[in-house]
């Protein structure tokens, strides 16, 4: 189980998706399958986890530079577990989302012998206690002795969300905020007054995750964890159906070079669902193309192709 809040994503029934992993199945494999000039197949077929912000931001970055190239990219959004178990049938190529070593431990131990590790492209992905940027603290040792600066409150999200729990049951415990308020709210509610404070020029103490879009449209950096508290920082993989690399020789090194670094990945986030709300994932990220025209031109050289 991933320890945040996603947004909510309507479940398809049995026959519904069925047919949505039978119109996303590439045909790879097929001995009349069509292939491109570099060698790989020309189909593509991106299995995506429903609500996963990253995930859908980089499968959208990822369609708009394969169609560039001619490619034909065909993507479907499904509840993790849908998305490994078409990912290890064959109905999915790829899907750029894994968790490891914690949130899709579980997946990597189910369906690992049937996928392709292609790479890591993030690596600090992290639960955090965040601050505005000129707060007078660093660390979440120095907030309780500093709690009145902070209105003595931390705003946090729904109650449900692991990140609540972690806060509650770890962080607050493991640092002596018994006595704060913690609010446990919703994540909309707490962009707001995160928003509101910094636009004040007032302190806050927000839970919050990498990686956001937050961290590109607000002033805010994270408070050390010197006792671990919020937990380790995990990678994000991305990963192959079985034989991905054989079809997909120059795919495949495109993805073992990507990276996305915080910059990059928050202002593409931001883009995409904060200023035009999620509702074109495929044109926010041809924009984000065209404003960092260098980014494919590196990420080609990088992988020598």
């Amino acid at each position: 189980m991933r320890t945040r809040t996603r947004r909510t994503a309507l479940a398809a029934t049995a026959l519904g998706l069925t047919a949505a992993l039978a119109a996303c199945s590439s045909g790879s494999g097929s001995a009349e399958a069509e292939t491109l000039e570099n060698g790989d197949l020309s189909t593509v077929s991106i299995g995506v986890h429903s609500g996963w912000d990253e995930g859908i931001a980089v499968s959208a970055l990822f369609q708009a530079m394969l169609e560039e190239d001619g490619y034909t990219v065909e993507s479907q959004e499904a509840d993790p577990g849908v998305v490994y178990t078409g990912l290890t049938g064959g109905d999915f190529d790829v899907n750029f989302d894994m968790w490891l070593p914690n949130t899709h431990a579980d997946y990597l131990d189910q369906y690992g012998d049937d996928m392709e590790q292609l790479g890591v492209w993030y690596d600090d992905a992290k639960l955090t206690v965040a601050v505005n940027e000129d707060a007078p603290i660093t660390s979440l040792d120095e907030l309780a002795e500093n709690a009145d600066a902070f209105g003595n409150r931390i705003v946090g999200i729904e109650s449900g969300a692991g990140l609540t729990r972690i806060t509650q049951d770890e962080a607050i415990p493991t640092y002596g905020l018994d006595d704060m308020e913690f609010v446990v709210s919703s994540t909309p509610a707490m962009l707001a007054e995160l928003k509101g404070a910094t636009e004040a020029g007032e302190n806050i103490a927000v839970t919050l995750w990498r990686p956001h879009w937050a961290y590109d449209e607000y002033p805010v950096r994270d408070l050390e964890d010197p006792e671990g508290a919020m937990g380790e920082a995990e990678e994000i993989h991305t990963v192959g159906r079985t034989g991905f690399a054989e079809d997909y020789p120059t795919l495949t090194k495109l993805i073992e070079a990507f990276t996305l670094t915080d910059e990059q990945l928050f202002s593409l986030e931001n883009l995409m669902f904060n200023e035009e709300g999620g509702s074109d994932t495929l044109g926010s990220a041809q924009t984000w193309l065209d404003e960092n025209p260098d980014f494919v031109t590196d990420l080609k050289e990088k992988a020598g192709v």
